[in-house]
């Protein structure tokens, strides 16, 4: 009997301890999308385009290249994707020659 009331009781701890590994294993998804704002040279900051390929985390999302294209500066690109709830994670910029445009890469994302 002293047997039985053990290995329950290991069984029940065991049982109990695989349910709750399952709540600290959670990892967050993301879906990551990079927009290209292409800016004038010489610091100026205006836009000169806003380019986006197809990207696979844009697929059955509310938001659309032909929305992200027409935008005219990059305060409205962060705020439009701030209102569809996609999460600003950093900005990476390529500048090849003094009077060559600069290139912007801003980099989102959502959660799954």
């Amino acid at each position: 009997m002293k047997n039985v009331v053990i290995n329950t009781l290991w069984c029940g701890l065991f049982l109990l301890f695989v349910a709750f590994e399952g709540y600290g294993q959670d990892i967050p998804k993301y879906d990551y999308l990079e927009v290209i704002v292409i800016q004038k040279a010489n610091n100026s900051g205006r836009v000169k385009r806003i380019k986006v390929e197809e990207q696979k985390s844009l697929e059955g999302k509310q938001i659309t290249i032909k929305q992200l294209e027409k935008l005219e500066n990059t305060s409205g690109l962060l705020n439009f994707m701030n209102t569809a709830n996609w999460e600003f994670v950093d900005r990476q910029s390529i500048v090849s020659e003094e009077n060559d445009p600069v290139w912007m890469s801003y980099i989102f994302r959502k959660s799954k």
